[in-house]
């Protein structure tokens, strides 16, 4: 195994993040103090900060309408991320994305997507744009099952493989798509079946399990930056919370969640961390208490800063021919 404890330390703080991020989002959300909707990643957490512990700040990522782990693995400020949910001035977008239209060009995050599939040929763009220029920077496109019964994910997967593009696919199959179970919208199980029709290597991974993903990721990721091609990862996750805030999950057996809830990815590395001697009890918990003093923090730095002005409407939002804005 190739975690080490500084790493191992630092997936289990990401980890953190996300779902204390989420858990305040849903809560603020049902209060009624934060506007819009919330897509919760709570128990996928494991692939993104498992494949962005590769990553560094000068590689893209493309995400979906469920952005919230990607964009915090990946580096987010989070007080600016919480107020673009609020939908406040100081936020990622300045207030004009929200939950399901955040970006940070300047650490490789190209957006959060609510188009189902729309994140698979701007992954292939970004990838393109680094082997054009050489600069050894690669592509990360995630997307859940469904977004697999999409065209732009055969054409993508076609382009990225005919150009031999560096993008790394991770599907995070959550076994639904929305409300849909996969085996009534698939014929297949495991969807890496369909990248062999493009040539192109895959791998399954255990998506609940940090450090299975943090290797396979290892893999998967110097296979693309070398210049060998994309590769495609498929992680068996789950989402503990439904497909928005508001979301029964009346669709869902309970014993089918009591199963994947004993399979939490926090509770895995926790017990990997303490397994190894890397951390005992008082340990996670001061991570723990670190980690929700700054979730409170982006909370408070988003109830305080100001909405965005009627007049600013168009700033940031189109940008000349002579690359100022308008």
């Amino acid at each position: 195994m190739s975690l080490s404890r500084e790493i191992g330390l630092e997936m289990y703080q990401r980890l953190l993040q996300i779902r204390f991020f989420e858990e305040a989002a849903v809560r603020l959300f049902k209060e009624g103090n934060m506007p819009g909707r919330t897509f919760p990643c709570t128990g996928e957490e494991a692939v993104s900060v498992g494949v962005s512990m590769h990553l560094n700040d000068g590689d893209f990522i493309t995400s979906t309408h469920r952005p919230n782990g990607h964009l915090i693995a990946k580096g987010i400020n989070l007080a600016e991320m919480m107020a673009e949910l609020y939908g406040k001035s100081s936020g990622s977008c300045r207030g004009k994305g929200g939950p399901m239209h955040i970006a940070d060009v300047s650490i490789g995050i190209l957006g959060a997507n609510g188009i189902v599939g729309g994140g698979f040929p701007i992954a292939c763009g970004a990838a393109f744009a680094s082997q054009y220029k050489q600069d050894g920077q690669i592509a990360v496109c995630y997307f859940g099952d469904g977004a697999t019964n999409q065209g732009t994910f055969h054409e993508s997967l076609n382009l990225a493989a005919i150009w031999s593009l560096p993008v790394l696919f991770v599907c995070e199959n959550n076994k639904y798509g929305m409300s849909m179970k996969q085996e009534d919208h698939q014929t297949i199980e495991d969807i890496v079946e369909r990248a062999p029709a493009y040539r192109i290597p895959s791998a399954i991974v255990d998506g609940n399990d940090p450090v299975a993903v943090y290797e396979a990721a290892e893999k998967a990721v110097q296979y693309v930056r070398e210049g060998s091609g994309p590769f495609f990862m498929e992680c068996k996750t789950y989402r503990k919370t439904g497909h928005s805030a508001e979301d029964k999950q009346t669709y869902r057996p309970e014993e089918e969640k009591n199963q994947w809830g004993e399979k939490d990815p926090v509770l895995k590395l926790a017990a990997v961390l303490q397994q190894k001697g890397w951390a005992d009890s008082s340990d996670l918990i001061e991570i723990e208490k670190k980690v929700r003093a700054m979730i409170e923090e982006a909370v408070s730095f988003a109830q305080e800063s100001p909405l965005p002005e009627a007049a600013e409407a168009l700033n940031h939002v189109y940008c000349s021919s002579a690359g100022g804005e308008s």
